[in-house]
């Protein structure tokens, strides 16, 4: 599945990956070079992101999924348990 970026998303990652470039690199990056980075790392590493989100995401709901049992559990059958509960009671 590829990652696509909302053209405004795509801009500001090229702005974020210059600026970096400008701030911790020896030298400048343009802004095909960035673009070209940018879908560079989308392709090759967004996958491992991404699958790696997805992984987490579900553990999370196979943790409240386990956790609905406990939550929303109704006991069976409880309608003349009641009523033999009040008669003990009574006696």
């Amino acid at each position: 599945m590829a990652i696509e970026l909302t053209k405004e998303a795509h801009q500001q990652a090229v702005a974020s990956i210059e600026r970096y470039f400008r701030e911790h690199m020896e030298e400048r990056i343009g802004n095909i070079a960035a673009s070209g980075l940018l879908s560079f790392f989308l392709e090759e590493v967004g996958p491992l992101v991404y699958n790696k989100a997805v992984a987490e995401v579900q553990e999370r709901l196979q943790m409240r999924i386990s956790e609905l049992d406990i939550e929303i559990h109704e006991d069976e059958f409880q309608y003349w348990r009641k009523f033999d509960r009040q008669n003990k009671a009574r006696k």
